[in-house]
């Protein structure tokens, strides 16, 4: 089943197909960069590639040769013109890494070129990130003189380790994929010829499994990365729920006649 739809005005898309959700950042002439509409409509995109188009995975990616250059700073002198307004901005951008972080589903981002400011948080959030040989990383807030987002600075230090974060936020300073894939921030970095076809081939081998599993999988990961010992109940709870699934009576009868599995999420 197939499904598409776009938000605020076109510059963000959401579609699926294969049960593989894909949100599409938009906006290339401006190197993807991030409208406040467009950080207002992420949680919606999440939302309706799990709850309607029921995907078991979600890639996140920009639209042409670039992630995303981050947050569109043409709008700061209205949005995030002081301290008042910079907090309803920040709570957008907040809500945006929240439902990336806490969806359901795994999630991928895919990366080429540009992953700067808002983008790189947006990355972060991510269970999994692989970028395009060349790719650029940055955080240049304290260059913009303004702090980034407490809850993106948790997500960063979880995905680049404490010492490279601290580089990252301090210097504001571009950073090589190369250099992001040997701090652990990357799960690979691949050619340009075969990146798109990378990607493909790890959204379906998750895709392919069991949702209630993975569910229950990323809750526990959660719990560990997270330290959330109410969190860890609810994956366990979850985990015990997996073993009276069609799922898994499906997982036993596929590998009892060597054939493929066919999971519903039931």
């Amino acid at each position: 089943m197939s499904f598409e739809r776009d938000f605020a005005g076109g510059l963000l898309h959401a579609g699926s197909s294969d049960a593989i959700g894909t949100i599409t950042i938009n906006n290339p002439d401006r190197k993807n960069a991030v409208t406040a509409a467009m950080w207002r409509a992420i949680p919606q995109a999440v939302r309706v590639l799990t709850d309607e188009a029921h995907a078991h995975v979600i890639i996140l990616r920009g639209t042409g040769a670039d992630f995303s250059a981050g947050a569109d700073i043409r709008e700061f002198d209205h949005v995030r013109k002081d301290a008042e307004t910079a907090v309803a901005y920040e709570a957008l951008n907040s809500h945006a890494f929240t439902a990336i972080r806490h969806c359901r589903v795994p999630t991928i981002a895919a990366i080429r070129g540009i992953c700067y400011g808002g983008g790189f948080g947006l990355a972060a959030a991510c269970d999994l990130r692989i970028a395009e040989q060349g790719a650029r990383f940055s955080i240049p807030a304290a260059r913009l003189g303004i702090a980034y987002p407490a809850d993106a600075v948790q997500d960063i230090v979880n995905a680049l380790g404490s010492q490279m974060a601290k580089v990252a936020l301090f210097t504001g300073a571009p950073m090589s994929s190369e250099k992001m894939a040997a701090a652990g921030f990357l799960l690979e970095e691949i050619e340009a010829d075969s990146f798109d076809a990378e990607v493909s081939a790890l959204a379906h081998a998750i895709a392919a499994n069991a949702p209630i599993a993975l569910h229950a999988s990323k809750l526990a990961l959660r719990a560990v990365i997270e330290k959330d010992g109410d969190l860890l109940r609810e994956a366990e709870v979850i985990g015990a729920e997996t073993f009276d699934s069609e799922d898994y009576a499906e997982g036993r009868a596929a590998f009892a006649a060597r054939r493929k599995p066919h999971f519903t999420g039931k």
